[in-house]
Order: C-alpha cells, then sequence, then structure tokens
C-alpha cells in the first residue's frame, strides 16, 4: 500500500504522515507541497490513495483532481480541506474525488474514509449527503451566482471575499497579476456585480468568507 499526501503546509503534511503511519504501519507514504509536485508524482506511479489539500500553489487540488481523471482515471482521491463541506464537497466530488473531509475531522474519520474508498467506494459524509439530496430536491434552475462560477473563478472569489489583494492572489495561487485580473472581471461579470465590495458582502451573507 502506499499513499501520497499533498499540502502546501508541511505541519499538516507531518500530522497526517503521523495518523496514517499509525494506522497502516506497512504503508509506504511521501509527500507533495504544491499542486504541480501532486501531479507529477501522481503521473509517475500508482498510488493506492492520494491525500490532498484543495488550496495549494501551482494547481488547486480540485484541478489536480480533474486532470486525474482524464488521465488515470481508477486513481482514487480523498481531498481533506479547511473549507466548509458546503463550499466545495460538491465540486470535489463533481470533479472526480472519492471524498472529502474538512481538516476539523477526528484522525479516526480520516482512516475511515481511506478504508471506505479503498474498498472500491465514494465516502460520503451525512453532512455531505443531506447537500446532495437537497441539490436534487431543488434542481428547478434557481442557482445561486456564485454556483456558475468556474473552481478556479470560486477560489479567486473566495480570495477576495477575505480581503486579499490582486498581486497577493497572484502570489498565493502561483499565477501572474494579469491572470487575476481577467478572472476578477469574469467574476463580477458572472455575477453581475461591480466592485469587491459587492462581491465580499455577497460571500459572507452566503458563508464563503
Amino acid at each position: 500500500m502506499n499513499i501520497l499526501i499533498a499540502d502546501d503546509h508541511s505541519v499538516v503534511r507531518r500530522g497526517l504522515k503521523t495518523i496514517l503511519v499509525d494506522a497502516f504501519p506497512n504503508a509506504t507514504i511521501e509527500e507533495a507541497s504544491d499542486g504541480i509536485e501532486l501531479l507529477n508524482k501522481a503521473l509517475e506511479q500508482d498510488w493506492s490513495i492520494i491525500v490532498s489539500d484543495i488550496s495549494m500553489p501551482g494547481k488547486t487540488g480540485i484541478e489536480v483532481v480533474k486532470e486525474l481523471k482524464e488521465l488515470k482515471p481508477k486513481q482514487k482521491v480523498l481531498i481533506l480541506s479547511v473549507h466548509a463541506a458546503e463550499q466545495y464537497a460538491v465540486r470535489t466530488l463533481k470533479a472526480g474525488a472519492a471524498g472529502y473531509l474538512t481538516k476539523e475531522s477526528a484522525p479516526e474519520e480520516l482512516v475511515k474514509a481511506i478504508e471506505h474508498i479503498m474498498g472500491g467506494r465514494k465516502y460520503i459524509t451525512p453532512e455531505i449527503a443531506e447537500i446532495l439530496v437537497n441539490i436534487n430536491i431543488d434542481n428547478s434552475g434557481s442557482r445561486q451566482p456564485h454556483e456558475a462560477l468556474s473552481d478556479r473563478e470560486f477560489e479567486v472569489l473566495k480570495l477576495i471575499a477575505s480581503g486579499k489583494t490582486v498581486s497577493e492572489i497572484a502570489d498565493i495561487l502561483s499565477l501572474s497579476i494579469h491572470t487575476i485580473s481577467t478572472y476578477r472581471s469574469r467574476i463580477l461579470e458572472k455575477m453581475q456585480m461591480k466592485n469587491n465590495a459587492e462581491l465580499t458582502k455577497y460571500a459572507i451573507s452566503n458563508s464563503l468568507a
């Protein structure tokens, strides 16, 4: 059994490795510190499972999941994120991930999720199941404005709402200032808003920030 952990914070990787070594003492565990390294290592060999954060420099966890779905569709990926389930779980599962957990989850649940996914099933928490049911029930076409955004646009929206400047967002996502400005323009157009203040107000009222 071999496991690949991806997170841009070394402390988080160290903590995850400690949990997984205890649960799977015979497993080989390797690490990736950003999205580019994650994708490269994921393509270099087959992994029993990949445990990845969403927000990383280079490529987001969701972007890597989408690429792996095309290039290595059998690769199992569990997303472990600081973001609440209602913000990213559905996007993550649609992208092709086998499960989504928040970093607030107990170590036992992480181990349970990995075992569940290793058994060939998706790991859906009761909270995510409720979100999916509500989406299906309210499938009337009346989507909220932010649901029209791409995954990268959604990421930029959240960073804008957190008070980050265009240059700061560019540094965080390892993209050019021009690219972030383009994303910002698309977000404003799609959501029919005029400025960052309106975006921030919307994000806060919809529990996105």
